[in-house]
């Protein structure tokens, strides 16, 4: 695939395709990471992701760590199409005459995919979490305590009651059915909610990740015009995915807390992201900024590594020529 000719329709299908695959092999790992992520010091119900993967399937059964994936596997095709073209568009229009980007343009077109992305990925997780974190509060309500899990500042749909069993039916409400009565009840802003956090994590994260991949995938180029190899682009993807992801996790336990909007008890509610990262660290240490930092690792490495891959094999140029929108593709 040459570097110099940009596809913006086979970029956002090389995107949506790896979003897709890369979702249905790592969400489990990604619910483990949701749940150790809210999960508060003095009420910790998993010791780590194993614990937590092993106890939702004993107690929601193997689907229940598949809870949110429909919302991911609808939206995730238009979040990494875009946030891959975004960055492939950035990148050709900041390159003179066809030579290579500093590092800092390479993380300024980082930075604005990452700013690009935010549109699809803050509704998207937003929707995801309530599903994902419903298991978690259900667990917790069946607990000796008893306490009720609550709901702070949103209807009174989301603080249905909890039907303690061997196998959990957690939540019935729906991702559809959420966003409807966030929008109902708060406008747009309801979906919205956590956008600054959102930013947070996501820009750094492109500024980071796309740069590194660049130059790691460079190092398996034999000349500059040819490209690497589909396993150098593949180990490329995941190494450069795993360090951004460590990088970005506090935001990204700050991200999760403020868009949860069901409470267990005793747990906090947040003003916004400075009154979440005081409350953090006041309250579990800095320490706390690291829960799901390794889940976050092994979710995002073969995510962008399978990404990576598709985006160099050229899978959306292949089903272009394959159909008559290769017309638009030129």
């Amino acid at each position: 695939m040459s570097q110099q000719q940009i596809s913006l329709p086979a970029k956002l299908i090389n995107g949506g395709i790896a979003g897709i695959v890369g979702v249905t092999c790592v969400f489990p790992i990604d619910l483990a990471k949701t749940r150790l992520q809210n999960q508060r010091g003095g009420q910790q119900m998993y010791k780590n992701m194993m614990d937590c993967l092993v106890k939702t399937v004993r107690s929601e059964g193997y689907f229940g760590m598949y809870r949110g994936a429909a919302v991911n596997l609808t939206l995730v095709t238009p979040e990494k199409a875009i946030k891959l073209a975004a960055n492939d568009f950035f990148r050709h229009h900041l390159s003179k005459h066809g030579k290579g980007l500093t590092v800092f343009k390479e993380m300024l077109a980082g930075c604005g995919a990452g700013m690009c992305q935010v549109i699809i990925t803050t509704p998207m997780e937003m929707l995801k979490i309530q599903l994902q974190d419903a298991g978690r509060l259900a667990a917790q309500q069946r607990a000796p305590a008893g306490v009720q899990p609550k709901l702070s500042g949103t209807s009174a749909m989301f603080s249905r009651p909890y039907t303690a069993g061997r196998t959990l039916p957690v939540q019935t409400v729906s991702a559809t059915r959420i966003a409807q009565e966030l929008l109902h009840t708060q406008g747009l802003r309801g979906l919205y909610r956590g956008l600054g956090a959102t930013l947070m994590r996501d820009v750094p994260f492109s500024v980071v990740y796309f740069p590194l991949f660049a130059h790691l995938n460079r190092l398996g180029q034999s000349s500059p015009s040819e490209n690497s190899p589909f396993y150098w682009s593949f180990v490329s993807g995941c190494l450069a995915g795993c360090t951004a992801a460590v990088a970005v996790n506090p935001c990204d336990v700050v991200k999760t807390r403020l868009q949860s909007l069901n409470k267990g008890a005793n747990e906090e509610s947040y003003r916004g992201v400075m009154d979440c990262i005081s409350k953090i660290l006041r309250k579990e240490g800095p320490s706390a900024f690291l829960k799901g930092a390794g889940c976050r690792a092994l979710i995002i490495a073969p995510l962008f590594g399978i990404a990576q891959v598709m985006y160099f094999m050229g899978v959306g140029e292949f089903i272009l020529d394959c159909t008559p929108f290769s017309l638009y593709s030129s």
